[in-house]
């Protein structure tokens, strides 16, 4: 496919987005190897895989998971445009986890030493990159938070909360929209460590409680201040501008 320049990236005009100088952009798009549409389903990367590149989820969304020998799966967190990928894998002999794609995704790409040039080459950038870790590595303490202490309905709350505010700071003027909600119920019972069925019958229970509903994989909040006081979390929730590599 034909990749969109740098300097156009429709990520880069998002508020929640902060700005590169020219000079970055240039780097950065020298440094970019391709932008691959992958489908839904897709693995991006594999458990154990070795020599796996970097990139940047461009469009749809993915996952990152670990999985036991007898097939059970834990989602560690959920990826969304301009999340970076694959940073974990280089820092270590093998990937620790793996990455599939949600729905359809794109991916801007770019060759492991990346991070290393970056750091050379755009120290300021480097820094961006130890920032992007930090911050994914905030969003599992959450996780962790929610999967050891928090009840079922505390749980999906916090996720549906999270999720919602994560997405709609991608897509103008989404305060009160829906936002895109692809992933299923298995999806929320591997993420939160539910089993389905207790999963099914919790996610009744908040939509019989009016607190939200999702109509043709779209979610919108009915109640945004409920879940929130639900699940024990307060702020405004908005994302803090990040960096896009």
């Amino acid at each position: 496919m034909q990749a969109t320049p740098c300097p156009k990236c429709p990520l880069r005009a998002l508020s929640v987005m902060l700005a590169n100088t020219p000079e970055e952009l240039a780097v950065i798009e020298s440094l970019r190897d391709s932008q691959t549409l992958l489908r839904a389903g897709a693995t991006l990367i594999r458990e154990g895989e070795r020599g796996g590149r970097l990139a940047t989820l461009f469009a749809g969304w993915a996952f990152r998971y670990k999985t036991l020998r007898d097939g059970r799966r834990q989602i560690l967190n959920f990826l969304l445009p301009g999340d970076f990928i694959g940073l974990q894998q280089k820092m270590t002999d093998e990937s620790p986890h793996g990455v599939e794609a949600l729905t359809d995704v794109v991916l801007c790409t770019f060759p492991r030493d990346t991070v290393w040039q970056l750091h050379q080459r755009l120290p300021a950038v480097g820094y961006d990159i130890t920032w992007l870790a930090a911050h994914e590595e905030s969003i599992v303490d959450e996780n962790l938070v929610s999967v050891g202490r928090r009840t079922a309905a505390e749980r999906i709350a916090m996720l549906l909360i999270r999720l919602y505010k994560r997405a709609s700071a991608l897509q103008p003027g989404a305060p009160g929209r829906s936002v895109l909600f692809p992933i299923t119920q298995q999806h929320i019972a591997d993420a939160l460590g539910l089993s389905l069925v207790h999963t099914n019958k919790t996610l009744r229970r908040l939509h019989k409680l009016g607190l939200y509903r999702i109509v043709e994989g779209h979610l919108v909040l009915l109640d945004p201040g409920a879940l929130e006081r639900m699940a024990d979390w307060y702020g405004t929730g908005v994302p803090e501008a990040r960096p896009l590599i």
